[in-house]
């Protein structure tokens, strides 16, 4: 009897503690909900509340008549943009972009900060993880001026070797700018550069974080470096790159517009390969100032987007369970 009485006592604290109100949650943890403050805030500002604007993809958008005056048009804006062969060479083009630069982005950034681990003189790796850091901060309209002073026909760096060698006569100067076939390795070489050192320092931290004691025990064994890296540290560096791939995919229907517009600029000889959906929407909004259509297409990114993170996160779910976002 004396047993049951507990138990339903137990029950009765378990029950209270359940029905504990979010309220008093706030207050007994009230300087961590704090700090929680300013990020919340922040996706509220600038996540949340401008989601009021997808009304304006179902609209012909009217400035003087504003958000709700506008006249509505259902899906003649959506019809606009998958109407055009655009839709299909943009969409590809934005995809199989993203997809190279995710996965070869994720290779390099890997490889930059195992070797880095492996460096023994502290000094040597503080120079070396500064350098492969620092393109990060350069800005894009900076990288496209040494692109340019590289690739130009007339002035370019590359011509100017090949012309000092005899290699080619004057007059038989390459266009790299009106061959669209060589800029998809170009915008994956200067991605890598750029940001694959910056990526880097996520799992050099995951690497530092690691159980010293494994890699100990292995040497004893009779493990060389290179067993070590693969036995220890890449099994142990997935579920860190799994997430942070996840996180790339939801952006993988969205072109890096500062990249691409500032390198390629309105090059119609390169939009085969590298016109992308936000500088496809970038030019129409200069040329025919057609907000409505802009924000349709800005709406069938993010839909597209969110439905492969949903996706992804359910093979990642299924396949490690560690791995998922939820």
């Amino acid at each position: 009897m004396s047993v049951a009485l507990s138990s339903n006592k137990a029950d009765r604290v378990v029950m209270k503690k359940k029905k504990k109100s979010f309220l008093s949650d706030v207050k007994q943890n009230f300087y961590l909900y704090l700090l929680v403050l300013p990020g919340v805030l922040f996706f509220v500002i600038f996540s949340y509340l401008p989601m009021v604007g997808i009304i304006v993809a179902f609209q012909d958008f009217n400035v003087m008549k504003g958000l709700f005056g506008s006249e509505f048009v259902g899906l003649k804006n959506f019809e606009y943009f998958f109407s055009s062969k655009d839709w299909l060479v943009v969409t590809w083009n934005t995809v199989y972009l993203n997809i190279l630069f995710l996965f070869t982005g994720l290779f390099f950034a890997i490889l930059i900060a195992i070797v880095l681990s492996e460096i023994r003189s502290k000094h040597y790796k503080k120079v070396t993880q500064s350098v492969v850091i620092l393109p990060h901060f350069i800005s894009w309209t900076l990288v496209s001026m040494f692109v340019f002073a590289i690739l130009s026909t007339d002035v370019g760096f590359i011509n100017a070797i090949l012309k000092t060698f005899g290699l080619i006569q004057e007059g038989q100067e390459i266009n790299f700018y009106s061959n669209p076939n060589i800029w998809v390795g170009i915008l994956v070489v200067l991605k890598i550069w750029k940001d694959a050192g910056f990526g880097s320092v996520i799992y050099l931290a995951a690497i530092a974080g690691m159980d010293q004691s494994m890699y100990e025990a292995a040497k004893i064994d009779g493990a060389s470096r290179l067993q070590c890296i693969t036995k220890i540290t890449l099994p142990q560096l997935r579920s860190t790159a799994v997430l942070l791939t996840l996180f790339g995919i939801g952006g993988i229907f969205h072109g890096d517009l500062g990249m691409i517009y500032a390198i390629v600029g309105d090059n119609p000889s390169l939009y085969e390969a590298t016109d992308v959906i936000d500088t496809y929407v970038f030019r129409m909004l200069r040329q025919m100032n057609e907000m409505s259509m802009t924000a349709a297409i800005g709406f069938y990114q993010s839909l597209v987007g969110l439905v492969i993170v949903f996706v992804a996160n359910y093979f990642a779910k299924k396949y490690d369970s560690d791995s998922a976002i939820f």
